[in-house]
């Protein structure tokens, strides 16, 4: 069983930085994949970025590429989504999420259905 809580949602000015948390508590959130996901108002959730148990091998959406970094700190059960040059499009509902399954590769984990656990989501608003 994992618990996962988000925050660092906020409001932003497009261009702007924030930098969301997610904090896990649980057994075995070290061999956890863990990955992002973001639904906008009206649209299905969406693929962001995921990171494997050990952080060394990541993969992005498109949109996302170039602007945000997946990062996690298994010390201390947290897992991080650093967005710099934010766009109003990526106005939406932040999802933390983990998979206890242990493959990694290319978009395997781009799809909600590889995911065990989800966050309750934290609010990201980017005006102009």
């Amino acid at each position: 069983q994992v618990q996962l809580v988000e925050s660092g949602g906020g409001l932003v000015q497009a261009g702007g930085s924030l930098r969301l948390s997610c904090v896990a508590s649980g057994r075995t959130f070290r061999t956890y994949t863990m990955g992002w996901f973001r639904q906008a108002p009206g649209k299905e959730r969406e693929f962001v970025a995921v990171i494997n148990w050990t952080g060394g091998n990541t993969y992005y959406a498109d949109s996302v590429k170039g602007r945000f970094t997946i990062s996690r700190d298994n010390a201390k059960n947290t897992l991080a989504l650093q967005m710099n040059s934010l766009k109003l499009e990526d106005t939406a509902v932040y999802y933390c999420a983990a998979s206890q399954r242990g493959y990694f590769s290319g978009s395997y984990y781009d799809t909600e259905s590889r995911y065990d656990y989800w966050g309750q989501g934290t609010q990201v608003t980017v005006s102009s």
